[in-house]
């Protein structure tokens, strides 16, 4: 029991941030669109890669200084990208989408799309789940292993699901374009706070290699 809520606190301190993915959860519940499906595939691709990682993969990744060189860069610069567009989303104030009542419905199929694409596209996504996770996980025995990634995908699920239902409960607020801009504001911080950290990071590791 003491690994299951190890591998929850683990999941709970990597997931638990305004990132891309949880950004865009947090819009689409306050939109009451297609909740289920976006929170349904994050979940699902936290079973795949945290499953992948923690079962192996992680183990061989957190032993390559250079890949995961990469992966901390990749991740960098896709942090800013999405941050600088939160940024200019602030600035520029075009929130077609404030009024929920008016708003037009996002087809499924794009949803989906979408949900991947900020999902899968963000190579930090990779490091939390299959380098930090997956290489914890990989220093326990097999038993130990099973447990500790039942306790982290018990934080996924709990927190995917939750924000996806419960911020539905902020729609009042973000009928005012000034909540979205804040926002947005906030995400971009984070985002830019987080790349920060992983330049950082592939610096000391780029000293280390080279």
């Amino acid at each position: 029991m003491a690994t299951f809520f190890q591998g929850f606190i683990v999941s709970f301190g990597l997931i638990v941030s305004i990132g891309a993915q949880n950004a865009f959860i947090l819009k689409q519940a306050i939109l009451k669109q297609h909740i289920f499906w976006v929170v349904f595939i994050c979940f699902a691709c936290d079973i795949i890669l945290m499953g992948v990682g923690v079962l192996g993969l992680g183990t061989l990744l957190s032993q390559s200084s250079l890949a995961t060189l990469l992966l901390s860069l990749c991740g960098a610069i896709f942090l800013l990208a999405y941050g600088s567009r939160s940024f200019i989303s602030a600035y520029r104030g075009n929130y077609e989408l404030m009024s929920v009542e008016k708003n037009k419905q996002t087809s499924l199929k794009k949803t989906i799309l979408i949900t991947f694409a900020i999902t899968l596209l963000n190579p930090h996504v990779y490091i939390d789940t299959i380098v930090i996770v997956g290489g914890i996980g990989s220093t326990l025995s097999f038993d130990q292993k099973v447990f500790f990634l039942l306790g982290a995908l018990a934080c996924s699920f709990t927190w995917f699901f939750g924000l996806g239902y419960g911020a539905g409960f902020l729609t009042p607020y973000f009928k005012k374009k000034r909540t979205w801009q804040i926002l947005d504001i906030l995400t971009g911080f984070f985002m830019y706070f987080i790349a920060g950290s992983l330049f950082i990071y592939s610096a000391k590791l780029s000293g280390q290699i080279f």
